[in-house]
């Protein structure tokens, strides 16, 4: 090691590798690299992409950084994600809303009759993942009316709220109606889901009626939101 004065600061120091120094640091270094190549030759590709997403997460907790829009991608469905979309869903209405399991049946039941009966033609579904990881969806559904499709089961993350992730859903939902001949895109909620809601209004959806029911536990108001596709 040697060191010389900055010439920007009378009193520091700056430090580099001597020859020496560097001989030694490349021996070292080449040395980690070979034990690190003997560690990772018995993983599959397979097991080292999960060794590389589990360092990346370990990194992310350790240096956390503010995630942002561009961070988030929506993407089709893919093996695992109706499951995930269940199981998260009513969690987090729970969690938020108190609501009971019912409502984890009700999430279920919508999800398998759509798996059972997808047309390719008339429906379609995006997934939001930030970092890899599922932060929000929506799905667009058939009817029995030709003309008429369902937004359905729009949610989003606590770890995404904030970054338009609700709203590029929907918007994404909506564009994908109009291109498939829908006139009209329909949809159901709950009031207590303001969030949504506010969501719903800026896409240009208009409240048809509400409903008083008890469900999930709770005594609710349900609306029935709409918007025409043709204007």
């Amino acid at each position: 090691m040697k060191s010389r004065i900055s010439p920007e600061h009378g009193k520091h120091k700056l430090l580099s590798l001597t020859a020496a120094g560097k001989r030694t640091f490349k021996r070292m270094n080449d040395g980690t690299e070979s034990q690190i190549e003997t560690l990772l030759a018995p993983l599959s590709a397979e097991n080292r992409k999960r060794l590389a997403k589990g360092m990346r997460e370990v990194q992310s907790l350790l240096q956390p950084k503010p995630a942002s829009a561009e961070d988030v991608r929506l993407r089709p469905l893919k093996v695992g994600d109706l499951g995930w979309i269940t199981h998260r869903q009513a969690v987090l209405y729970t969690q938020e809303y108190g609501w009971d399991w019912t409502y984890e049946g009700l999430v279920a039941q919508i999800l398998g009759e759509f798996a059972a009966n997808f047309d390719a033609k008339r429906e379609d579904a995006w997934i939001a993942e930030l970092n890899d990881q599922v932060v929000g969806s929506v799905f667009l559904m058939k009817t029995d009316d030709p003309q008429v499709a369902k937004l359905r089961l729009l949610y989003v993350d606590p770890a995404a709220r904030g970054l338009g992730v609700g709203s590029r859903l929907v918007h994404a939902c909506i564009e994908r109606a109009r291109e498939l001949g829908y006139s009209k895109l329909t949809l159901w909620t709950n009031d207590i889901l303001v969030s949504a809601r506010k969501i719903y209004q800026a896409a240009g959806f208009t409240l048809q009626g509400e409903n008083r029911h008890h469900s999930f536990g709770k005594d609710l108001v349900g609306q029935t939101w709409t918007l025409d596709l043709k204007k």
